[in-house]
């Protein structure tokens, strides 16, 4: 188990050749990311994967999100796309956005209980980029005991997971400890599952008809309905006021 300070340019490029052996060992390490640090392996190894939801003190259902080096590493490891994936990606990737997609039938990976489908982000932050580069797929998660606070630092995640872990890659603290927006785009119309470092309203921006987490589209919450139907009550006696004035 090691800690590598990547803020000096020394440990940095020891640290990324670390942590690409170990990941490439079938072993688990930490990265930063652009939102919360995580804890990640390869993500076609099964024995790290279960290794990692171990760490973590998660079952099956709770599938890791799977991390990638590049948009067009998404064709590698996905089927039949969405058009409201594809809108989102253009205009979010390398950021805090994961898309829920079909993953291709033939890829010899087992993530969990995900019911063929994956969600994929490609993050905004070079050292994760750099590594992902080196090794593929990533699954990865939050760097924390489930139920605990994420990890604002590598050093925090030590702590949290100890000897479970092999690399430690340490990038001073998160930038934004908001976690990455997910949206399902399996889903007609695509829903947010979970909102994070993007907002509902950037979303719906790209993809309007998004449904939010309780499954409402654009105007359907009954607060806003009642909204509007104030707003139209007051427009409608104003109109009748004018009516009443005389010229």
């Amino acid at each position: 188990m090691r800690l590598f300070n990547c803020r000096k340019i020394k440990d940095r490029a020891t640290g990324l050749k670390s942590a690409a052996r170990a990941v490439g060992g079938g072993r688990l390490v930490v990265i930063p990311t652009d939102t919360v640090y995580g804890i990640g392996c390869d993500a076609f190894n099964h024995t790290a994967v279960r290794a990692l939801l171990t760490a973590k003190g998660r079952g099956r259902d709770m599938a890791p999100p799977v991390l990638i080096g590049s948009k067009r590493a998404l064709d590698g490891i996905a089927s039949d796309i969405p058009d409201s994936a594809k809108e989102l990606i253009e205009a979010f990737w390398p950021g805090p956005l994961t898309v829920v997609v079909h993953y291709s039938p033939s890829l010899a990976w087992d993530l969990g209980d995900t019911d063929g489908t994956v969600a994929v982000r490609m993050p905004l932050h070079p050292l994760a980029l750099e590594l992902l580069k080196e090794t593929g797929p990533m699954a990865v998660s939050s760097a924390n005991k489930h139920g605990q606070p994420p990890a604002e630092s590598a050093a925090d995640a030590k702590s949290q997971l100890g000897s479970d872990v092999s690399v430690y890659l340490e990038a001073g603290p998160s930038e934004d400890n908001l976690p990455s927006t997910i949206v399902d785009c399996v889903a007609h119309p695509p829903q947010v599952l979970r909102e994070g470092a993007l907002t509902l309203e950037q979303i719906r921006k790209i993809v309007p008809d998004t449904l939010d987490r309780d499954g409402y589209g654009p105007g359907e919450r009954p607060e806003e309905q009642e909204a509007d139907d104030e707003a139209a009550d007051a427009e409608g006696t104003d109109e009748k006021q004018d009516e009443g004035t005389p010229a």
